[in-house]
């Protein structure tokens, strides 16, 4: 299981085919309290770096963006009754959604943990 993170704030975690995707914990601090999350519908095909999905807080709404391109196979429906989930339990429980990995390579672009660190160090 490898996680890697984009400079958007998104983290990916790639199980063999899959892909599990959700935002770090420096997003939803950056967000506040969150009240509202947009899922991709399943059977969704995602194009790497456009819209996948919506995140409402109390200060702003703010996209999320489809680290890698695949097909939507699962939602997190648990985000639908607690959104606030994304704020207590952002990198494990608080995950958008699951896709299928469409080109490996697109991976290739990603930090791993510790340059994600970096990148949020010099922010």
């Amino acid at each position: 299981m490898s996680r890697y993170y984009t400079e958007d704030h998104e983290w990916i975690e790639v199980e063999g085919e899959a892909a599990t995707v959700g935002i770090t914990e420096y997003a939803q601090e950056q967000l506040g309290d969150i009240v509202f999350v947009e899922l991709p519908d399943e059977g969704a095909e995602l194009e790497k770096s456009k819209d996948a999905a919506v995140v409402e807080s109390v200060k702003a709404a703010s996209d999320v963006y489809a680290p890698i391109s695949g097909t939507v196979i699962e939602v997190n429906s648990a985000l639908e009754e607690d959104p606030a989930l994304v704020n207590s339990s952002p990198e494990e429980d608080g995950w958008f959604f699951k896709l299928t990995i469409a080109d490996e390579s697109e991976l290739e672009g990603l930090m791993d943990e510790g340059a994600y660190k970096s990148f949020v160090d010099g922010l």
